[in-house]
């Protein structure tokens, strides 16, 4: 679960990363969503507000973050990236009707048996399925 920041700049800086208009913009609309929006959401939402953005500055800008430890990049399919504030450990569940993304918890029990003598740097669980609402709509 993303913990509340309090101060947004400091953040930034803490994490080796200059706070600029666009950084700030882009960080602070990423972590009060968790609908994990693709670089067009971002910039569609972000555009109107700041004239200056461009798609370039946005992607460079998540990609900075991305290195900086500070956002997941999210590749549940492969013709889409989407992006998570919230870098703890979850799954993320995708609807294959509404195309909407969810996090969910996964508890960690230590390592994998068959993987003990590796040195994980990544971890990631996606799965795809029917959401709730979805379900709903579809049994009536």
């Amino acid at each position: 679960m993303l913990k509340k920041i309090d101060n947004l700049e400091k953040y930034l800086r803490d994490a080796g990363i200059k706070p600029s208009i666009q950084r700030l913009k882009i960080f602070e609309y990423l972590a009060s969503t968790n609908s994990h929006p693709t670089v067009d959401k971002i910039y569609g939402a972000l555009s109107s507000d700041i004239p200056t953005l461009s798609k370039t500055t946005v992607y460079n800008t998540l990609k900075l973050f991305q290195k900086q430890g500070i956002i997941l990049i999210i590749n549940i399919e492969d013709n889409e990236t989407r992006f998570d504030a919230d870098v703890s450990f979850h799954g993320h569940f995708k609807c294959i009707e509404c195309g909407g993304v969810e996090d969910f918890p996964i508890p960690e029990h230590g390592k994998i048996e068959a993987l003990v003598d590796y040195d994980i740097s990544e971890k990631h669980f996606y799965i795809k399925g029917i959401c709730a609402n979805c379900k709903k709509i579809i049994n009536k």
